[in-house]
């Protein structure tokens, strides 16, 4: 097949850390592509497995600095099952909570960095003013904007600071009108359509294939949401429907983002049900054996996807083995079959779309 390859990288920092698309082109038209990754390799899974349990929990937070609870949060949720921990039921509230929270902020991020990479300069200034609301919220519960070191394997470090249930409704209502501003300026455009309508398209069979998962896969179509489908804390206990595609441009570039447009509207109905059901006292926090043996297994719903822990205890005060899923590292394997066919200036606009995570994905 004629062409040449080129480098598309090491990519910008909005993608949160460095890696490399070479591309093969023919003109203007991409034939091939292989993403190159390990830039930002830390070793995270055998570091795991010289420190104590609770003092990992620091770590899996900088697993994804924009989506740090949910990680966290993860990892705990799997060493409870090897512990056997039964975490209190307000504790369990209270994790929901903050993780409806973080997905919001993690959503609006991506979109801060879709809008530039669309040359919509205007959608990074609306995401991060909002988003500063958000993160604002998870100060108020955790004592920090980023990397929170906030859940604990039990519960969580501290209970609700006070009055801030209506501190969550005033930043949802005045967020819910901002959202309105969004759609006229992304939803009604045009050129957004343009840039991103049968762009960067990959089918269900094909993303499940690769192992997809998260609002890429719910994009193509596939109603698959871990908060519904095997339910962990209360999620079972709420009522709300997952995003899923349902127009004919399925799997494409704006197929994910009106998936992960629309969850951010879902979280926020999700979080005033949580203020709503929550039980108003009771304990938060379990308090954890020193040393387990056995194994966990645990698997969220990310932001991005499908997130997951697999702990096995020999005994001693800390893991003998831990093993992380990371939902980019499977979507960044599919990108070859969404990037073939389309046009050396749309791949930023159909990378864009996937929310890459370099953090979590090289681990």
């Amino acid at each position: 097949m004629p062409g040449f390859w080129i480098n598309m990288g090491p990519q910008h920092p909005m993608t949160h850390g460095l890696w490399n698309m070479k591309v093969k082109i023919d003109g203007e038209t991409i034939t091939d592509a292989k993403p190159e990754i390990g830039y930002l390799h830390r070793g995270y899974e055998k570091i795991m497995e010289v420190r104590e349990f609770q003092k990992n929990v620091v770590l899996t937070d900088r697993l994804c600095y924009v989506s740090s609870l949910t990680w966290s949060h993860a990892y705990c949720l799997a060493a409870e099952k090897m512990m056997g921990l039964e975490v209190p039921v307000r504790g369990q509230w209270i994790r929901v909570l903050a993780l409806e929270i973080q997905r919001v902020a993690s959503h609006l991020m991506w979109l801060a960095a879709y809008g530039p990479d669309l040359g919509l300069l205007t959608a990074l200034l609306w995401a991060l003013r909002e988003r500063e609301l958000w993160l604002d919220l998870l100060q108020l519960l955790t004592g920090a904007r980023m990397n929170q070191n906030y859940p604990r394997i039990g519960g969580v470090r501290n209970d609700l600071p006070e009055n801030f249930d209506g501190m969550c409704r005033r930043v949802i209502t005045h967020f819910e009108g901002k959202l309105d501003e969004y759609e006229k300026l992304l939803h009604d455009s045009k050129i957004f359509h343009l840039r991103t309508l049968g762009v960067g398209r990959i089918s269900a069979e094909d993303a499940i294939n690769w192992g997809v998962t998260g609002p890429n896969l719910r994009a193509c179509g596939v109603n698959v949401d871990l908060r519904r489908l095997d339910p962990y804390e209360t999620y079972d206990e709420l009522d709300f429907e997952a995003q899923v595609w349902k127009g004919s441009s399925a799997g494409d570039s704006y197929a994910r983002f009106v998936c992960r447009f629309n969850e951010m509207r879902t979280s926020c109905d999700i979080i005033l049900q949580v203020l709503e059901k929550m039980p108003t006292s009771g304990a938060y926090r379990t308090k954890e054996p020193r040393r387990a043996e056995g194994d966990g297994f645990a698997r969220t719903e990310d932001s991005r996807g499908e997130a997951l822990f697999y702990i096995l205890g020999d005994g001693d005060d800390r893991p003998y083995r831990v093993k992380i899923r990371s939902p980019i590292f499977c979507s960044m394997a599919a990108t070859p079959l969404m990037l073939r066919g389309n046009k050396l200036a749309d791949l930023v606009a159909i990378l864009g779309s996937i929310d890459v995570c370099v953090g979590e994905m090289d681990k």
